[in-house]
């Protein structure tokens, strides 16, 4: 329940009171409007159904296509999105060294509880509402899926249709500002996914099999275009920009919040994003943030960089912890009680997470069914003492199977260590492999962490 002074802090957004946000009048022409949209569209989709001749898209989406990321503010503004007196957008080159990453920072200093951004609803895209307004032409798409979530899958429909409308969509202008190039697992090689660690492989291939059956039910889809179902740049940059900006609702819903999508990742996150009843959304600072530092909110676990790399494209440096990239086929529901896969940490310092012993230590405890029963009734009913005597007891096979593991992971990142480089020197560098360096600092930033581990492991029998 929200309090009434942040009551009055949403109230003064909307009324435009002493929480002024700062409104340039610029005006942006040829922009279509929001109201009926949904009406409009359909309409849209029945002529496209009969004929899909399409004609030169002003969106250039080619990976080294420009971004106008600065008519975007005058757009915002032009729809009704509220921008905080201290929001700025800024850029800083990628790993690439090539294409630049957009984000937002506060130009002077804030304290908490400062409104940064409020997005009126019908602003907003929600996989809900795009389900709704494409009908029941999608329906056999869906079904083809075979996955329990088909929200994303109908923010990815809308965004194609949006792309196809060209400069009469209403959200032209903040598509044309989206990044082109993207790093994430969708958009990885063959050579890429060789290049990772057997874990964050298998989290990027994870990806390109969710683009790829994306496709696949675009055939069902006759309100697109075949020139944009059959492109391969148009359907994977629509992908990427559903699955690197989407942001979770409250309700279960998943929706693409203009401008807020410009919020970066951050381990402690300065910003807190809310929704009223009527689905309109606020960004509020949670913390005193400096001048020029970024406004950060989570995408998700920050302990596990490998899965935000496959996902979004990007090294999280910023946790202490890592998940230890122990992987078991067929997970018990008592493993999952004992912390895996979500409590296994290896830290940056080289500590080892409780977690990691308790669920290594319940592996090896199959061999004797009644121990291995009494240690996870221990575990369940908070019974240290007896947990700490199975420790005790079977420490040295436990230490034994932590140390292979991460043995095993050391070998693995120096093996790709030495085909990176033979790789290099063949020639395969920056140019033909943009992606390259940002996952040889991966496989850095990996490596480092279970270097201190195994350092700590030797010091348990120094």
């Amino acid at each position: 329940m929200m309090t009434s002074h942040r009551l009055a802090l949403i109230s003064s957004l909307l009324t435009g009171s002493s929480f002024a946000f700062h409104l340039p009048t610029t005006t942006i022409h040829r922009q279509p409007s929001l109201t009926n949209n949904n009406h409009n569209h359909h309409h849209h989709h029945q002529q496209r159904s009969q004929s899909v001749t399409l004609h030169q898209y002003p969106i250039s989406i080619t990976e080294n296509a420009p971004r106008d990321t600065i008519t975007i503010t005058d757009w915002a503004i032009n729809y009704g999105i509220g921008l905080g007196d201290t929001f700025q957008l800024t850029a800083a080159q990628q790993d690439d060294a090539i294409h630049d990453d957009v984000y937002t920072i506060t130009s002077q200093p804030i304290a908490p509880s400062t409104p940064i951004l409020s997005i009126p609803s019908n602003v907003i895209l929600t996989g809900s509402m795009a389900r709704q307004e494409l009908g029941s032409q999608t329906f056999g798409a869906e079904d083809s899926l075979l996955l329990s979530d088909h929200q994303p899958f109908y923010l990815f429909l809308k965004v194609l249709t949006e792309y196809e409308l060209g400069d009469q969509s209403p959200w032209y202008y903040w598509l044309n500002s989206l990044p082109r190039y993207y790093s994430n697992g969708a958009s990885m090689t063959d050579f890429c996914f060789g290049c990772l660690p057997p874990y964050a492989a298998g989290l990027a291939l994870a990806e390109k099999k969710r683009y790829k059956q994306y496709v696949e039910a675009l055939s069902s889809i006759s309100f697109l275009s075949e020139e944009s179902k059959q492109s391969e740049e148009v359907t994977k940059w629509a992908f990427n920009v559903v699955f690197t900006r989407y942001m979770e609702l409250p309700g279960g819903d998943v929706a693409l919040v203009p401008m807020a999508d410009y919020l970066n990742h951050g381990a402690e996150p300065n910003v807190d994003i809310s929704y009223d009843e009527e689905g309109n959304c606020y960004v509020y600072s949670m913390t005193e943030v400096g001048a020029g530092e970024p406004l950060v909110f989570s995408y998700g676990d920050s302990t596990n960089p490998s899965n935000l790399l496959a996902r979004y494209g990007f090294l999280d440096e910023s946790s202490s912890a890592t998940f230890c990239k122990y992987v078991i086929e067929n997970p018990t529901f008592e493993m999952f009680n004992l912390g895996y896969p979500n409590s296994m940490y290896f830290y940056n310092d080289g500590g080892i997470s409780n977690e990691v012993w308790d669920v290594l230590l319940y592996e090896l405890l199959k061999v004797s069914p009644e121990e291995q029963q009494h240690f996870y009734q221990a575990h369940m009913s908070g019974d240290e003492g007896t947990k700490a005597s199975y420790h005790d007891q079977y420490f040295a096979q436990t230490y034994k199977s932590i140390t292979s593991h991460v043995d095993y992971i050391l070998n693995e990142l120096d093996e790709l260590g030495i085909g990176l480089e033979t790789q290099i020197a063949q020639g395969q560098d920056k140019k033909r492999h943009p992606r390259l360096p940002l996952i040889m600092r991966h496989n850095e930033f990996v490596k480092g962490t279970f270097d201190n581990v195994r350092q700590n492991l030797d010091n348990m029998y120094a």
